[in-house]
């Protein structure tokens, strides 16, 4: 449970700042301000981790300093969220921390560098009719999957964003855009592998998803591009069958032996003088080679050697000049006899490409460019032979290259040779010569070097080659709104404008936002207003106008724009950031504490965090400040305090002199509570302290990834387990750990097989619970369902605790319900609740109200929210258990704690709906809509325009929700009908 502030009054706070002198000594003795120069660095996106650089910290009084961290990445400056001055402000309490505290006007709100349509929901529903064009068409649907890709981000949907590229790369119809999509969904993958960094061009494992194959990107077999088998899981074809030896006879005596040899050799004169009619000369040494099979390899060659040329009439052609060695041209001669590459050395390959070049030879080069392409093995073999595919413009071989970088990512960016083909202007014309340069080549480069560091001269250069490749209108947005942003960190403000004018007149309108923000920063804030209120004007209304526009005012004014696009968009973090800022500068702990709090309580975003620990050290808390830092160490490893003055563990190291110590078990104590009390930060700040005391404990990696996993942390989820499986030395265990990933990655049955294979070794909980899970996780009869609870007493039979076992009872309860044993359900939650799994409230409730006992399930529910204060799911079960208006007021409060969540909204606007109060009904729909799509959002309001006969908005919202997903039943249905409707209308 996140802890607050008791300040009473100036006495209170004076007395709080006299306890922390000793602290704030040993941090001034680090001498931060004068022993770091370089600003706090964070990543342009708000919800990403952050990041920066750091000096040496000078330290006094022999107090022991931690390790240096490791060099972060340098990402973004610009887009931070938090740009603390470096000089203490005349606010009073920030004269005692050594950088101090946090200035509400230092704050900017970042830009996203992506396309934001002003209305989502109608750029989607466009982007769906192209789509169905393009498809009626039979057109190329792979760039309309990636314009969708590109709408999405502005979502944040993972889920969507990997769709749209499975999409792109099941519609890619050339090797080279299989390649660069193959290599981006893997690179969204990289923290599901096992092994984070294999070998870029290994075959797949058995669990790689196909369309990440490196093998079918390039050698596919299907028209589609996708192979129905992985290549590299392919049986290998037979070997060619030898030429059948010639039947000698047995001599009688030593005579008839050389007798029969001397036939042999006559035969074979014979043969050779049948086949060979044509010897070319090479320096001192002639080829032997049949005249007909090498006029067959090309229109050139049969021209020369059967048309009016003097070599037509000769048996013997000098080709001293032509570029090709004795052994080179011996290759050709036996490609041109069986139609077949032996296993040449590549340096004889590249010989044999070269001269189909020369003499364009058709056959032999696409056999040269396949057969090089799978000699590629990785980077060194790509860059010893991408100059050579380039310069014969092997399309294969130079696509197998790319695929070896691109699959290093971003990795391979700093290496210089990779960097200069892939970000000059040069290499982008090789590139395309070779069939090899795209948007969609581009598009991934440029994201993955914005995504490590957005002010570098790799990012620029990427985006100017993106811009080059920009084609469609939505290409020329991106391309030049990204580079606004770039030049808008770099401080290279005039040309930031430039960019985003320019991204405005291709129709962007969000990148009015940047314009005026590069006015701003050119000291023009007056005109960045007036552009500004002139958006808000002219457009319907957006929380990241009213966000923008707040940036260049004051006072009320300021503050009414800031609660305007909270209102609009209360997913939007700056306003909350600043606002709390201004409470602590008026002294108001609590009131700034609360405010951050809003964000924290349904996101986890580090530089919030950050934020609150800093609340905490002015106010002398210092252990909800250390609780902050390490959820944030959790986060991100190589985060930086202070604007990037000190890392996260020197503060830690900081912060011990002035907490409580705790041993291991103490550890296990304060987990135990902060687990039962439903606090994830808590728990997650707890099991960061065991990992410093134990790195190696893959138990407690585990939990790490159950906990962040609660907190909706994907990625660092999946980091957190693989550093589990990688650190256990138990081999039933990493089976086990090795299980989970699979699952997580949607491998359910090998994830069971991997339970099954650790519990022949050892019976454990994790191994029994992970098959119980995997078993569970389709449509069960009760047998099944049974079966599957027999494996959660198996383990629970087994050696856990109780965090674990709780979990195990509650699942259990969840099964005995689905198979409608509700008294067996009632025993198996009361356990769980026994032994503090205090999740087990919410199926207690539910038993209650299966047994039409609807009171007590609220009560049960009103149970958990005691303990769960600000726990939104608990509020929007109990709502289901409660009369209407107190199930409004649960669903009130359930969207104020969390406004992502969808079911209340849906749920007042049904009501609405009700009450035929259809405008308001659709109001509620289109509030959440304008900040977060949604496909049941999009469908409910679709039908509700539906029954009101409003046709255009329901194919619209129709549109759009198949845009997210193409395959939602009722919508289709729904749209059916309403297109109907529309071509009756027409007709």
């Amino acid at each position: 449970m996140n802890r607050r502030i008791k300040v009473g009054g100036g006495g209170e706070v004076r007395a709080a700042r006299i306890m922390t002198n000793n602290f704030l000594t040993t941090i001034r003795s680090l001498k931060l301000i004068e022993g770091y120069k370089a600003a706090q660095i964070y990543p342009f996106s708000s919800g990403a981790s952050t990041s920066g650089s750091s000096g040496d910290a000078g330290g006094s009084g022999g107090a022991k300093q931690p390790p240096p961290p490791p060099p972060p990445r340098s990402v973004s400056l610009m887009s931070a969220s938090m740009c603390y001055p470096h000089a203490p402000s005349t606010s009073g309490s920030d004269s005692t921390l050594p950088c101090g505290l946090p200035s509400a006007a230092a704050l900017d709100p970042a830009l996203d560098a992506c396309l934001r349509p002003v209305d989502h929901v109608s750029a989607l529903a466009a982007s769906y009719r192209r789509m169905s064009s393009a498809e009626a068409a039979g057109d190329d649907l792979c760039d309309v999957y990636l314009e969708q890709h590109a709408l999405f981000r502005a979502t944040g949907d993972a889920r969507l964003l990997r769709r749209a590229l499975r999409a792109a790369r099941v519609q890619a119809c050339d090797p080279h855009r299989r390649v660069v999509l193959a290599a981006w969904l893997r690179y969204e993958r990289r923290e599901d592998e096992f092994d984070p960094m294999p070998p870029p061009l290994d075959p797949c494992t058995p669990t790689t998803p196909l369309l990440e194959c490196p093998r079918s990107a390039v050698f596919a077999r299907e028209s589609s591009g996708v192979d129905p088998v992985c290549p590299c899981r392919r049986p290998p074809p037979p070997p060619p069958t030898p030429r059948p030896p010639r039947l000698m006879r047995t001599p009688s005596n030593a005579f008839g032996a050389a007798a029969a040899a001397a036939d042999d050799d006559d035969d074979d004169e014979e043969e050779e003088a049948e086949t060979n009619d044509l010897w070319f000369i090479i320096g001192q040494e002639e080829v032997a080679c049949e005249r007909s099979c090498i006029a067959a390899l090309a229109k050139p060659l049969n021209t020369l050697l059967y048309g009016g040329f003097a070599e037509a009439r000769r048996d013997h052609i000098d080709f001293s000049r032509d570029g090709i060695s004795p052994r080179g041209m011996r290759a050709v001669a036996a490609y041109s006899r069986n139609g077949r590459l032996d296993d040449f050395p590549p340096d004889t390959m590249l010989e044999l490409l070269a001269f189909a070049n020369k003499f364009c030879c058709e056959g032999l080069k696409v056999a040269c460019d396949n057969k090089l392409a799978s000699m590629v093995r990785g980077v060194d073999e790509a860059l010893s032979l991408i100059d050579l595919g380039l310069e014969e413009a092997a399309h294969l071989l130079v696509a197998t290259c790319l695929q070896a970088f691109l699959r290093e990512l971003p990795k391979s960016l700093a290496n210089p040779e990779v960097a200069r083909l892939l970000c000059s202007p040069e290499g982008r014309e090789l590139l395309d010569a070779a069939g090899n340069a795209s948007f969609a080549l581009y598009y991934f480069l440029s994201y993955v070097a914005m995504e490590e560091d957005m002010r570098s001269n790799t990012t620029v250069m990427l985006l100017e080659r993106l811009w080059e490749c920009a084609e469609q209108p939505w290409h020329k947005q991106l391309a030049l709104h990204q580079l606004g942003c770039v030049m808008l960190e770099r401080g290279e403000f005039k040309d930031a404008q430039g960019w985003f004018e320019d991204a405005v007149a291709e129709g962007h309108v969000y990148s009015l936002a940047g314009v005026a923000r590069a006015k701003y920063k050119c000291g023009h804030k007056y005109m960045a207003y007036k552009l500004m209120n002139r958006v808000v004007g002219d457009y319907d209304p957006a929380g990241w106008m009213y966000q923008e526009r707040s940036v260049y005012c004051v006072g009320k004014e300021k503050m009414a724009d800031l609660r305007t696009a909270t209102e609009l968009d209360p997913t939007l973090t700056y306003p909350y950031k600043y606002r709390a800022a201004a409470l602590l500068e008026e002294d108001k702990y609590e009131a700034a504490l609360e405010e951050i709090d809003k964000v924290l309580s349904f996101r986890m975003v580090p530089d919030c965090l950050e934020l609150r620990a800093w609340f905490y050290l002015a106010a002398g808390d210092f252990e909800a400040a250390l609780q902050d830092v390490r959820a944030i160490l959790t986060l991100d490893p190589t985060y930086m305090m202070f604007h990037g003055k000190m890392h996260g563990e020197q503060l830690i190291e900081l912060l011990r002199g002035h907490v409580q110590h705790w041993d291991m078990a103490d550890c296990w104590m304060q987990l135990y509570d902060r687990w039962s009390g439903v606090d994830d930060i808590g728990s997650l700040a707890v099991v960061q302290q065991m990992l410093a005391r134990e790195p190696g404990n893959s138990s407690l990696r585990f939990r790490q990834s159950l906990l962040l996993l609660r907190l909706n942390c994907q990625k660092a989820a999946m980091r957190s387990l693989r550093l589990a499986r990688n650190s256990s030395i138990h081999e039933h265990e990493r089976l086990v750990y090795e299980g989970w990933i699979l699952y997580d990655t949607g491998h359910r049955e090998e994830a069971l097989e991997k339970a099954e294979q650790s519990i022949r070794l050892q019976r454990s909980f994790e191994a029994f619970f992970l098959k119980a899970y995997a078993l569970g996780d389709s449509s069960l009869d009760v047998e099944s369902a049974l079966s599957v609870v027999q494996l959660l007493e198996q383990a629970n039979s087994c050696a856990s605790d109780n965090l674990r076992k709780g979990q195990a009872y509650n699942n259990m309860g969840s099964i005995y319900v689905d198979c409608d044993l509700l008294d067996e359900a009632t025993e198996c939650y009361s356990i769980a609740l026994s032994i503090k799994h205090t999740r087990a409230h919410q199926g207690l409730a539910r038993v209650h109200y299966l047994k039409n006992r609807k009171k007590a399930a609220f009560d049960e529910m009103s149970s958990l929210l005691k303990i769960a204060k600000n726990s939104a799911s608990a509020y929007e079960k109990r709502s289901e258990y409660a009369e209407r208006d107190v199930a409004k007021s649960d669903l009130n409060m359930a969207t104020l704690l969390d406004p992502t969540r969808t079911y209340p909204y849906r749920y007042r606007a049904a009501v609405l709906m009700d009450e035929n109060k259809e405008d308001e009904a659709i109001g509620e729909l289109s509030q959440a809509l304008a900040f977060k799509p949604d496909l049941q959002l999009l469908h409910l309001r679709a039908a509700f325009f539906d029954s009101m006969g409003d046709n255009t908005s329901t194919l619209r919202d129709c549109e759009a929700a198949l845009c997210m997903d193409p395959t939602h039943g009722d919508t289709l249905d729904l749209y059916s009908r309403a297109s109907t409707k529309a071509d009756q209308s027409q007709s």
